[in-house]
Order: structure tokens, then C-alpha cells, then sequence
């Protein structure tokens, strides 16, 4: 089975058949997250990407999201940094998934197919999560949990990080904590609470040049950066 790309697993339109707890639509959504970012790396540590994704859903599920947010996670790179289209997460997963990534999805070309400069899309996508439904909220934050957590394994490991981004170090840092704070500490949702408070404990030991992951209190840990997560 192939989509509008041309790639996607391999496996009949019926889709896989699922496993014990993991439905048949979830393990379909990781086979197609899987394809979609077949040979892509996170920066620095060169371990494939799919692990990034994999980790946000991670966290998503374990704070009791549905199934429907927790695929969203799964997939919510795949229409910014993928040949995939909202069309096609539409065809294969609901309106509802697909509503969700393009939410989470920053408009990187102009009109003109240039790429756009970083701190402009960095600041339209954030004003406009503002008014995003709180799961769409929940996905950005896992992500910026998770990126965070995979910078600071990447400094304390000695490799280089700053270089690797199209913004500088402090520019990054304060984008972050803008992003942080604006999502995950205006709702009161308790949800968006913990992750937002164990992205800003991560960056804070980014600033202060210590690389130990702070979690977010109450409940198990949630997995950050590179590390095994299960």
C-alpha cells in the first residue's frame, strides 16, 4: 500500500491487525509515521527520527489523551518535514488527526517557494497556537519536552548542537521558553501544566550548563531526549 508519495509500509488497504492493547489504527499510524520518515536523523545524535515521534505519542498517551491526539503525535512532523499531505493523513486517519498535525505544522515556504526566516515563522505558528484546541496544545509542548530533553543529551554527550540549528543558541533558548509558557501555562489544564513545567525545568538546566533532565513533579516520569525510553 502507497499514498499520494509513492511510500508507506507494506502491508494490504486492510491495514495491520493490531496487537494485544495496540489497535490496529495506532499500529497503522506508527507503520506510516515509520515510512514517512524513513531516512531522516535528529540532529546531532544521527538517531533515526522516527524515534521523536514515537516518544511524543509516548508521552500524550501516558497523560490520557485519546487515540485520536495520541496519532496526531505520531504524525505531527510528517506534513512540515515529509512529501506527506494533510490530504493524505486525512484519507488514512479522520479529519479529526489531520485537523490536529495541521495545527502543529509551521508554514516554512512564502508564496514564492523560500523558505521562510526562522524567527517569522517561529512567532506566526506560536500566535497562532494560542487559539488551538488544548490537544493540539498538548502535542506542541510534548514536542518542545522532547526536542529539549535530546539537546541536552546531545551537550552533555560533547556533541554539537547550536550549529546544527538555522537560529543562534540564545535565540533558541528564548523562543523556547515563549512557546513553553504561552501553551502550557495559561489553560489550566493539568496536562499542559506537567509538560510545560518539565520543558522549562529541561531548559533551565540548558541555560545554567547543566544537563541532567529535571521531570515534571507528580505522576511517572515522561521520557526526554535520546535516551531508551522503554
Amino acid at each position: 500500500m502507497t499514498g499520494a508519495t509513492g511510500r508507506g509500509p507494506a502491508s494490504d488497504d486492510s491495514g495491520p491487525t493490531g496487537v494485544g492493547p495496540l489497535s490496529p489504527r495506532l499500529d497503522l499510524a506508527i507503520r506510516w509515521a515509520a515510512a514517512w520518515h524513513d531516512g531522516q536523523h535528529r540532529k546531532s545524535s544521527g538517531v533515526p527520527y522516527i524515534q521523536h515521534p514515537i516518544a511524543v505519542a509516548w508521552m500524550l498517551d501516558r497523560l490520557g489523551f485519546d487515540e485520536d491526539v495520541v496519532i496526531a503525535g505520531l504524525l505531527h512532523d510528517v506534513v512540515e518535514d515529509t512529501e506527506a499531505t494533510l490530504d493524505d493523513v486525512r484519507g488514512r486517519f479522520g479529519a479529526r488527526v489531520a485537523d490536529l498535525v495541521g495545527h502543529c505544522s509551521e508554514e516554512k515556504l512564502d508564496a514564492e517557494g523560500r523558505k521562510r526566516p526562522w524567527a517569522d515563522r517561529k512567532r506566526e505558528h506560536l500566535e497562532l497556537l494560542r487559539s488551538a484546541p488544548i490537544e493540539a496544545k498538548a502535542i506542541v509542548l510534548a514536542d518542545k519536552l522532547h526536542n529539549l530533553g535530546s539537546i541536552a543529551a546531545d551537550l552533555a554527550e560533547g556533541r554539537e548542537v547550536w550549529g546544527r540549528f538555522n537560529a543562534g543558541r540564545d535565540q533558541i533558548i528564548a523562543m523556547a521558553r515563549s512557546s513553553i509558557e504561552g501553551l502550557g501555562l495559561v489553560d489550566g489544564d493539568a496536562r499542559l501544566e506537567r509538560l510545560a513545567r518539565g520543558g522549562l525545568g529541561v531548559l533551565s538546566g540548558i541555560e545554567g550548563g547543566s544537563h541532567r533532565d529535571e521531570q515534571p513533579t507528580g505522576g511517572d516520569p515522561l521520557p526526554t531526549g535520546d535516551e531508551p525510553t522503554g
